[in-house]
Order: C-alpha cells, then structure tokens, then sequence
C-alpha cells in the first residue's frame, strides 16, 4: 500500500515534467536556432549580467523571510537563511511536483542547521507563502496596469480574443484577496489546530496515535502564527514590499536579456508581459520551472509585438534564461551536497509532513 501511495504522488509530478520536456522540445523545433546561437554569441563576456537578478531574487527572499522569525528565538543568520532559500528553491523548481519537496524542507533545514524550533520555521514558511502569494497580486495588478494597452492590443493575437488587460487586472485583485483573506484565517489562532482536528478522524489507529503526540506542536504552531496577527500591519508591511521587489527582479531579468539581444523594447512593456507569464506559470506549477509553457508564451508575445525576427530573438532569449536557471541550479545542489543534504532526505520530509 505505502508503494502504491508513493507511486501515486509521483506521478503527476512526472507527468508535468514529461509535458515540459515535450514542449521545450516543440519551441526549438520551431525556433530559428543558428540566428539564435549567432546572437548568443555576439553578447559576450557580458552575458554574466543575467545572473545577477536572479541572485537580487534570492537576496530579497532571504532579507523577507529572515524578518518572518519571531524575535524571542534570537537572531537568525543571514547567510545560513540564504543557504536554505537557495537549497529549497533549487529543490521546488527541479524536481517533479518539487514544492511538495522543497517547502517542507525549510522548516526542517532551519532546525538542523540553524537550531529553529519546528513550530517557529512552519509559522514562518505558512506567513512567506502567503505574502508571497499576496505579493505576487500586486507584483501582477502593477504589470497589468503599466501595459494594459500593449496586453489589449496583442490579446487576439496572444489569446484568440480580447481583453487580456482586463483579465490580468481581475486576476491580479483576485489573487491579492484570496491570499489575503488566507492570511486573515491563518493567523486567527486555530487553522492549525483546526487541521489536527480534520486529521485526528482519519480511520487508522496509528496515525490518530502520531497525530496525538504532536498535539502540543500544532497549538505551538497557531499561537506562532498568531503572533503576526498582534504585529499588525507594521511587521508584515515592509515584507510584502521585499517579496514584490523580489518578483520585480523577474522583468528586469527580462528586460536586461533583451536589450543585450539588441532588442529595444520598453521596461513597461516586459513588465506587462513578465506579469502574464507569471501568472500561466503558476497555474501550470505542475511543470517543473514552467518548462516550455512559459517558454511559448514569451514566444507568443514577441510574434503579437512584431518584434523582428522574433523566432531567433525568441530562441536566444529562452535558451539565456534557461541557461542562468542552470547555472543558479548547479550552485544550489552544490551547495545542497556540500552541507550534506540528499534527495532522500528532502523526500523524507516530504512523506513525513503528510
């Protein structure tokens, strides 16, 4: 039965990864891919500079998260935090289904390595995930807003019909308050307890049993939550503008790939259409690093902008960001390998979150 159940889990995440893989391989097929390797290599040495906002990414995240830990646990390391954000996130964005990998393994990296009591980095992960979510709704609504006219113009072309900028307006204030509504009902001193409740009636005697020792954790764990709650809007204020800067870095990203490329394009215009990629990326999260989906997208939109030669254009600028994935992916389970931290343990923490 638990071989069944593990096979069960797995298969969706490889199942995205197969869908990925098939598209990524459509792209190329259609992409110019000799003017793309000719535009590569006219960037040169300084290509390097690609690397850097995904490292303003990371940077931002871990100033975010570092002032998501409660204060009376005494002060949490900055680089040893920066290490856990880029081993976890290089885990989520990897491997198959890989946020039900990566996310349960910061609370459980915070404990080994940095000495922080489960219930603290659980309380804190729920918060980041949340503000991430209510961050990314404005991170959306701003894009929307800048390139609302770009996004109505190219809709028929992108989509097959119109309205895109309003779509991506009621999508970006559907997002900010679902997630804030999230927020609201995870800090109200009971979700956790809540859920032990819910799990506490599944049928089996063994889990009721564990379910039963940990009692004591899941009430910790609310009254952490709680806390944010006390703080007000001061304490989660300054975080939410971090984690938006931090989504920011994306379109600069974008916009600094494509100027290298030659392209003259505005910062509003990537803005607007790193905002709608990002949000097609999270609706297919169960493809890992939204391989191929988000790829066609961009492609899409450099056809519905009549950038020229948009297939060899397209091609460099989906192979230079997916090669920056690489780099900053090979860094992180570096990094994973060198502190000692293996798959297995990053899918025990997995099943035994569960």
């Amino acid at each position: 039965m638990q071989t069944h159940n593990k096979g069960t889990k797995k298969w969706p995440g490889y199942a995205g990864l197969a869908v990925g893989v098939a598209l990524i391989a459509y792209l190329f097929s259609q992409v110019d891919l000799a003017g793309s390797f000719r535009l590569i290599g006219s960037i040169g040495i300084s290509s390097l500079w690609i690397l850097v906002p995904y490292l303003c990414l990371h940077l931002l995240e871990t100033v975010a998260w570092q002032r998501l830990f409660p204060k009376d646990a005494g002060p949490v390391p900055f680089g040893g935090l920066f290490k856990i954000q880029l081993v976890s996130e290089t885990v989520s964005m990897t491997l198959p289904a890989g946020v039900a990998v990566g996310e349960p393994l910061r609370p459980w990296l915070c404990r080994k390595f940095l000495g922080i009591p489960l219930p603290d980095g659980f309380a804190s992960i729920t918060i980041r995930k949340i503000l991430l979510g209510v961050s990314q709704g404005i991170y959306v609504l701003l894009g929307a807003i800048a390139g609302f006219g770009m996004l109505q113009a190219v809709s028929h072309e992108v989509l097959g019909f119109g309205g895109l900028g309003f779509i991506m307006v009621a999508g970006s204030v559907a997002i900010t308050i679902a997630f804030t509504l999230l927020l609201m009902m995870m800090t109200n001193g009971r979700a956790a307890s809540g859920l032990h409740g819910v799990m506490m009636k599944i049928p089996f005697e063994k889990a009721r049993l564990w379910l039963l020792d940990r009692e004591a954790g899941f009430a910790e764990t609310d009254r952490k939550l709680q806390r944010f709650k006390s703080g007000g809007m001061s304490t989660l204020l300054p975080v939410l503008v971090l984690y938006a800067g931090a989504w920011m870095t994306l379109a600069v990203e974008s916009y600094l790939i494509l100027n290298f490329l030659g392209l003259k394009v505005t910062f509003l215009q990537v803005l607007a259409f790193d905002t709608a990629l990002t949000i097609l990326r999270a609706i297919f999260f169960f493809i890992p690093s939204g391989l191929g989906i988000q790829d066609l997208g961009y492609l899409a939109f450099f056809q519905a902008l009549g950038l020229p030669d948009y297939l060899a254009f397209g091609g460099a600028f989906v192979m230079l960001r997916r090669l920056k994935e690489v780099v900053w992916y090979a860094i992180g389970y570096g990094v994973m390998f060198m502190q000692g931290i293996h798959l297995q343990d990053a899918r025990q923490v997995s099943e035994e979150s569960v």
